[in-house]
C-alpha cells in the first residue's frame, strides 16, 4: 500500500466525518452539505502528485531535463514552420522561483512558456441549437467539464485534440479562474474570449499538464485589483511547472485516476450513509406523531431513546427532532391534558364576544364569513377539550406594515423588517427607521404580545415565519412585507400561537397553495385568516409552551455540541493535510 493510499484508509473517519453545512446551496445544486474532508483529500492527492510525492521515483527513468530539451525543440520548430511570434518573458512579473519547492532529483523546474504555445480566444457569436456548429469553449463549458455547450458559426481560434483550454477571467480566486479543460476528442472546437488555449509537444502527458495547471496557486495568486481578475498572457506563460520524467508522468496520472476513483466511492458511501440516516430518523420520529394511543407512543419513544446518541448526530436530524416536538405539541401529545381545564369551546366563545364588541365600537372591521371546516380538513383527532378552528376566530385583526422607505440614518420611528424576525424572535441589531405621521404611528405601533408574520419573500420557507413582540420592542413599527396579528393575550398565549405557526400542520397549509409574483412568494390576509389550527385550553397552552421551550433548548445545546465536534473534525483534516508535506 502506498503512502497516498494509507492517507485514505488510516484516516477514513476524518475524511468522512469532516462535513460542513453550505452557506448557500448555489445554483444548480440541491445539496445542503459539503463533504469537506473528502474535498480536502482530493486536493491533497493532486498536491502530492505535482510535488513528486504520490508515486515512487524510478532511477532508470530518463531525467526530465532531457525531455524538456526535446519539448522545447519541438515548439521552436513549430514556431518557425508556422511563423508564430515567440513569447518573451516580462521581468515585471513576479519571479516564479518564489513558488518553487523541493522536487525529486529526476524532475526539473521550468516555466509554462518552455513547454506550451499560447492561443488567444476571440469573441464569437454564440447560440444554443439542436443543430451544432463549432463547439464554443467558454468559462461555463470549462467549469462544467464540457457538459454545458454553446456553438459558434465561425472557428476563429481552433482548439484540437490534446490541447488545453484555461479560464482567464473571474472574480479573484473565483471557482472558474485558472480552471482547465483537456480536449480529448477530434470534434471541432473554438475558443471564446477570456479563454486561452495551450498546445504542446506530443511527447508530453496532457493529463499530467492539466492536473498541474488546474487552478495553479501561482495563477490564483494573481490579483489585478479589479472586481474581476483578468489573467494576462505574460502571467500564464510565466507559471512555474515542476516537470517529471515522461514515464513518471504516466505513473502519476494512473495513480491519480485510481485514488480519485477511491474518493468517488468514499463520497458515494458517505452520501448513501447520510441519506439512510436521514430516512431512519424521519421514519422513527413519524411513529411518534402517528401513535394511536399513549401506550403506542411510549413504546415508540422508548425505541428512539435507546438509540438517541446514534440517531441525533447531524443538524438535519436535530432539526427533524425540533419539528417533531412542535408537531406533538399541536397534536396534544407533548403534555398530559387536565380534565379540569376550561375547554377550548368556552375560550372561542369569549374571543367571539370580544370581537363582536370591537366591531360594534368600530375598532375593527367585520370580515366576511369563512367556510366551515370539513371533516377531510381535520388532520388528526384532537384530545378532549380541544377544538378545530380557523385562525380568524383567534385574533382581533390583521394589518400590513408601512410601505415607506426606511434607512439607518433617518431620524424617525424604528421599523422592524424581515431580517429582524426571520430567526423566530425579534432581533433589532440591524434596525432601520422611517419618518411616520402621527396617524401612521398610531396604526402601526406594536404592543407586547402582537405577532409579526412574514407575508412575502423570495424564499418559500421564510413566508409565514413569525415572532412575538416583547416589551423591549413595544412601540416599534413594522415594514410592508410583514403583517401584524393582534389578539387578547389574556385569552390566548402568543408564544403558543407562534409555535403552532412553525409546525408542519401550518407550514403545509402555507406552502401548498402559495402564490408567486415574479419569483416572490406571497400569502395574503384572507389566506392567513383561513388557516386551520387546533384551539387549546389556555392553561394547557402555557404548559405546552414551557415544555417546548425546555426541549428546544436541549436541542440547541445538542446542536452546539455537534457544531463544535464538526469544527474539530475540520481542523483535524487540515492538520493531516499540512503534516503530509
Amino acid at each position: 500500500m502506498t503512502d497516498a493510499q494509507s492517507l485514505i484508509t488510516e484516516n477514513i473517519d476524518v475524511w468522512t466525518s469532516a462535513i460542513k453545512k453550505r452557506s448557500t446551496t448555489g445554483r444548480g445544486s440541491n445539496k445542503k452539505i459539503e463533504l469537506t474532508g473528502i474535498k480536502k483529500l482530493r486536493e491533497l492527492i493532486l498536491e502530492l502528485a505535482v510535488h513528486g510525492k504520490l508515486v515512487p521515483q524510478n532511477p532508470n527513468d530518463e531525467p526530465a531535463s532531457k525531455l524538456l530539451v526535446r519539448i522545447n525543440d519541438h515548439l521552436c520548430k513549430k514556431i518557425k514552420k508556422e511563423e508564430l511570434p515567440k513569447f518573451k518573458r516580462d521581468k515585471s512579473v513576479v519571479e516564479p522561483s518564489d513558488y518553487h519547492s523541493d522536487i525529486p532529483k529526476s524532475w526539473t523546474w521550468c516555466e509554462l512558456q518552455d513547454i506550451v504555445l499560447f492561443l488567444n480566444g476571440k469573441a464569437h457569436e454564440q447560440y444554443v441549437s439542436e443543430t451544432p456548429g463549432y463547439i464554443l469553449i467558454n468559462s461555463k463549458f470549462v467549469s462544467n467539464s464540457g457538459k454545458i455547450k454553446k456553438y459558434a458559426t465561425e472557428r476563429l481560434t481552433p482548439l484540437n485534440e490534446g490541447d488545453i483550454a484555461m479560464v482567464m477571467s473571474d472574480v479573484p480566486n473565483g471557482r472558474a479562474l485558472a480552471r482547465c479543460y483537456l480536449v480529448e476528442t477530434n470534434d471541432l472546437y473554438t475558443l471564446n474570449q477570456r479563454i486561452c488555449g495551450l498546445t504542446t509537444s506530443p511527447e508530453f502527458n496532457k493529463q499530467y499538464l492539466k492536473i498541474t495547471l488546474n487552478r495553479h496557486r501561482y495563477l490564483l495568486g494573481y490579483n489585478d485589483g479589479k472586481k474581476q481578475t483578468n489573467l494576462k498572457k505574460i502571467q500564464v506563460m510565466s507559471c512555474p511547472i515542476a516537470l517529471p520524467p515522461l514515464t513518471e508522468q504516466h505513473r502519476i496520472v494512473a495513480k491519480v485516476d485510481e485514488l480519485m476513483a477511491l474518493c468517488d466511492q468514499l463520497e458515494q458511501q458517505t452520501e448513501d450513509s447520510i441519506t439512510a440516516h436521514q430516512t431512519l430518523v424521519e421514519t422513527l420520529l413519524a411513529t411518534l406523531s402517528d401513535s394511536e394511543n399513549s401506550a403506542a407512543f411510549n413504546q415508540n419513544w422508548i425505541r428512539i431513546a435507546e438509540h438517541f446518541d446514534t440517531l441525533f448526530t447531524t443538524e438535519h436530524s436535530i432539526d427533524q427532532l425540533k419539528q417533531t416536538i412542535l408537531q406533538l405539541a399541536v397534536m396534544g401529545k407533548l403534555v398530559p391534558q387536565n380534565p379540569k381545564d376550561e375547554p377550548a369551546s368556552v375560550l372561542l366563545k369569549k374571543i367571539a364576544a370580544e370581537k363582536e364588541q370591537l366591531i360594534k365600537n368600530k375598532k375593527i372591521k367585520k370580515q366576511k364569513l369563512l367556510p366551515e371546516i370539513t371533516e377531510d380538513e381535520k388532520s388528526f383527532e384532537l384530545p378532549n377539550g380541544w377544538e378545530w378552528s380557523r385562525f380568524y376566530n383567534i385574533f382581533h385583526d390583521l394589518k400590513y406594515g408601512t410601505s415607506k422607505k426606511s434607512d439607518y440614518l433617518v431620524k424617525g420611528n424604528p421599523v422592524l423588517r424581515i431580517p429582524n424576525i426571520v430567526k423566530g424572535y425579534i432581533d433589532s441589531n440591524d434596525l432601520k427607521f422611517s419618518e411616520l405621521t402621527n396617524k401612521e404611528l398610531n396604526e402601526l405601533k406594536l404592543k407586547t404580545g402582537d405577532l409579526l408574520l412574514i407575508r412575502s419573500n423570495g424564499s418559500l420557507s421564510i413566508v409565514g415565519q413569525s415572532a412575538v413582540v416583547d416589551e423591549a420592542h413595544e412601540g416599534f413599527s413594522y415594514a410592508g412585507y410583514l403583517v401584524r396579528v393582534r389578539l387578547n393575550i389574556e385569552n390566548y398565549n402568543s408564544n403558543f400561537l407562534s409555535l403552532v405557526l412553525r409546525s408542519m400542520l401550518i407550514r403545509n397549509q402555507i406552502e401548498g397553495p402559495i402564490r408567486t409574483t415574479s419569483g416572490v412568494k406571497n400569502i395574503n390576509s384572507t389566506e392567513i385568516s383561513k388557516l386551520i389550527m387546533p384551539i387549546v385550553p389556555l392553561v394547557e397552552q402555557h404548559r405546552i409552551v414551557k415544555k417546548v421551550d425546555e426541549l428546544i433548548t436541549l436541542c440547541d445545546q445538542l446542536k452546539s455540541h455537534l457544531n463544535n465536534a464538526q469544527i474539530t473534525q475540520l481542523h483535524l483534516a487540515d492538520t493531516i493535510v499540512e503534516n503530509s508535506f
